[in-house]
């Protein structure tokens, strides 16, 4: 049975506040933007939560644009930049000491432990080549990436780290977005002063995605090819991982951008079978294909199934598929999320429980991918304010105008993380902007409790399973994939209502191995660590 707590409901709403400019964050995205409107200036860019020097407080890492057409990274206004958490919600730039500037156009990040030494990696995906950074532990980061093996080419967007074949170490999927370069950029729009536009994706074929397999030793193998990934093509932007059936095994969404989006399901044998049109997923409730660029793979209705959210571009409403246990159902206009959503336009993207009460509640960052897009439709905006949706029971309502000001400032808003900056139990948001500075958004909290787990060893994919005093059971997964390009807190964060005792919490990692913590009070962080 959900949390159904008649308390929890009277709690007030929290509050987000825009912490920015007390932060100490000078970092501004560089977009360069051109008159040539090449493709890539729209699209950029991720930020990761990390906690790189195992200090329990989420540090930030914000990736970065170049100069074009030359795509010189040498200049610092171009570098991707790593900021450590001072402990008090201010931060201090630590990128030339940790060695993390990058190289090429920045796009993307994904974060996890692929080499077992209980320290967070980095992997950051550009136009061209991409970063595998190895943490060293001492405050610095190792390029590894020719040694890795995971250099890859083309146009890397989305990414995450995921034990695709549960051998205890973590592997690598990317997305791909479509087969575009400088040479290949047409003339789109009109053709008179202010009207030339990026090209729909249209005018670009689809590629294929990658997997890479973790070798343990250092190196990966690239197994596209022979896990069945190259077999559907797309135009790939958001990533996340899920057991969708049950199965015991991760699969993975892929959110492509007019394009069918993907889902490709884990065989158990070290191959995927693309799966989206089969169960219901790839396009919307009317056969049609949509600007997928943000997703997110979680259980919004308590029911023990995860669920999709995909959003898209103005005019065509964001996408919710409710998860019927051997299809899925778009449930987009009978949750409520097709009215709130018809006018807005999708990037960053995350099911929280902001308010914890037990129930994932959806945020996304807004903003068009067209700067011109008021001269051709006037009645749309480029820049938009952020979008909150409060899940009530499994309805959603849009609470954005309740719950801040930031959500009355206009943005072109990108990559999201999702976490506790300041581990108050309540989440915290950070968005990386196109072309402008990033939003630090702290949750003021109310008075709902909430319990934090910390899931040691090889995480990722990991099952936590709680039941709170009143016999309620909530599921979720550990994972910092998801939203547009970016990388979450690892930690698994539960809202109880006013629950004011824990029974147990379960842990089942993807080996199988299980601990289980009994008797606790909320308002801690607890970890859990394998026997």
């Amino acid at each position: 049975m959900p949390f159904a707590f008649l308390l929890a409901a009277a709690a007030a709403l929290p509050q987000f506040v825009d912490m920015t400019a007390q932060s100490g964050i000078g970092f501004k995205h560089e977009a360069s933007h051109t008159p040539e409107k090449y493709l890539l200036e729209s699209m950029s860019a991720g930020v990761a939560m990390i906690d790189y020097d195992g200090d329990g407080k989420l540090d930030l890492f914000f990736v970065n644009g170049a100069s074009l057409p030359a795509t010189d990274k040498l200049n610092p206004r171009y570098w991707n930049r790593l900021y450590r958490n001072n402990g008090n919600l201010t931060f201090t730039d630590v990128t030339e000491r940790a060695g993390v500037r990058g190289h090429s156009y920045g796009m993307g990040v994904a974060t996890g432990d692929y080499d077992n030494d209980g320290r967070t990696d980095l992997y950051v995906t550009n136009h061209g080549r991409n970063i595998l950074y190895r943490n060293r532990g001492d405050g610095t980061f190792s390029d590894v990436t020719d040694k890795a093996g995971v250099a890859a080419s083309g146009w890397s967007t989305g990414a995450m780290f995921v034990d695709y074949d549960h051998d205890g170490a973590l592997d690598l999927f990317v997305s791909r977005y479509v087969d575009w370069n400088f040479s290949r950029n047409p003339y789109c729009g009109d053709r008179k002063p202010g009207f030339r536009s990026y090209c729909h994706p249209d005018q670009f074929k689809p590629v294929s995605h990658l997997l890479f397999h973790n070798n343990r030793d250092g190196t990966f193998t690239d197994v596209t090819v022979k896990s069945g990934i190259a077999k559907a093509l797309g135009k790939g932007l958001g990533v996340a991982f899920q057991d969708y059936d049950r199965d015991g095994w991760p699969d993975v969404l892929v959110a492509n951008d007019s394009f069918p989006q993907q889902l490709f399901h884990n065989k158990r044998d070290g191959t995927f079978e693309e799966v989206a049109l089969a169960l219901g997923l790839a396009y919307d409730e009317d056969g049609r294909t949509f600007a997928g660029m943000g997703a997110d793979f979680a259980d919004y209705d308590n029911d023990g199934w995860p669920d999709v959210f995909i959003n898209a571009l103005a005019n065509q409403r964001y996408s919710l598929f409710r998860n019927l246990k051997e299809s899925f159902e778009y449930v987009t206009g009978a949750s409520g999320v097709g009215q709130i959503t018809a006018r807005h336009s999708g990037w960053g993207t995350r099911f929280l429980d902001y308010d914890n009460d037990g129930w994932l509640d959806l945020f996304v960052a807004q903003g068009h991918v067209m700067d011109n897009i008021e001269l051709t439709q006037p009645g749309l905006r480029y820049l938009e304010p952020p979008l909150l949706m409060r899940n009530i029971k499994g309805k959603f309502e849009d609470v954005s105008i309740r719950s801040g000001e930031i959500f009355k400032t206009p943005l072109a808003a990108r990559g999201a993380a999702f976490g506790d900056l300041d581990n108050d139990g309540f989440t915290d948001i950070v968005i990386n902007c196109n072309d402008g500075r990033p939003v630090i958004l702290r949750n003021h909290g109310n008075t709902n409790h909430w319990l934090t787990v910390n899931v040691e060893g090889q995480a990722a994919g990991a099952r936590v399973k709680l039941t709170a005093e009143s016999g309620s059971v909530i599921e979720r997964v550990v994972s910092t994939a998801g939203s547009y390009l970016s990388a979450s807190d690892p930690r698994v964060m539960f809202g109880l209502g006013q629950d004011r005792r824990i029974r147990s919490i379960e842990v089942t990692w993807t080996d199988g191995s299980t601990r289980k913590v009994e008797n606790l009070e909320p308002g801690r962080i607890v970890n859990v660590a394998p026997r």
